[in-house]
């Protein structure tokens, strides 16, 4: 789970070009949207690209991706759950 929780602060700088963003300033549990690293909806787009490329997860439901958005802890518990890749 370490392992993915990295490699998903990874992806998430590359993704969204966080250039100003280091790994280590992401903590598991801090906020991706609001008052923690401040994305937006367009960031939530990227998102769902990147969990349909990388991972093979599908998401339909936009309240579903309020909640697993949350978090690097939550995504990366809806990912060990979900993934087909």
């Amino acid at each position: 789970m370490e392992a993915l929780k990295q490699e998903l602060k990874e992806n998430l700088i590359e993704q969204l070009n966080l250039e100003d963003v280091t790994v280590d300033e992401i903590a598991d549990d801090d906020m991706l949207f609001g008052d923690g690293l401040g994305l937006d909806s367009i960031d939530a787009l990227e998102l769902i690209v990147m969990l349909d490329k990388t991972y093979g997860i599908k998401l339909t439901d936009p309240k579903e991706g309020r909640a697993i958005f949350e978090s690097i802890n939550t995504m990366a518990a809806y990912i060990t759950e979900h993934r087909s890749k």
